[in-house]
């Protein structure tokens, strides 16, 4: 059972984390960007079940990281609205930051 609080916490950290090296982000778009970068989920329609988020909130998260150009979104479908999303070189520099403050962090907790 500590291996689930362990994943929320890791998936927390990044979040804020995130939060911190962009303060122009909400929340929710933090988090799309942390579940990206951690493999949770990679369509939207994935993420809102997985965080019981309603999908349309999540949808407008994505557009405002796709605008931002911290993702690009490879496919959707029309029916359903489920969009497969990947990081961008732009938001592939901020999970890179994420990555080298996470490991910051590790050292000065040890």
């Amino acid at each position: 059972m500590s291996k689930p609080a362990a994943d929320a916490e890791t998936f927390l950290a990044a979040t804020d984390t995130i939060a911190d090296l962009r303060f122009d982000l909400s929340r929710l778009e933090a988090g799309l960007l942390a579940g990206v970068s951690l493999g949770l989920a990679s369509d939207t329609r994935s993420f809102a079940r997985v965080f019981g988020i309603e999908h349309a909130l999540v949808l407008r998260a994505l557009e405002i990281l796709v605008e931002l150009g911290l993702l690009v979104v490879t496919s959707r479908n029309a029916r359903t609205q489920r969009a497969h999303y990947e990081v961008t070189e732009e938001g592939g520099l901020l999970l890179g930051a994420l990555r080298t403050e996470t490991k910051r962090e590790r050292s000065r907790n040890s």
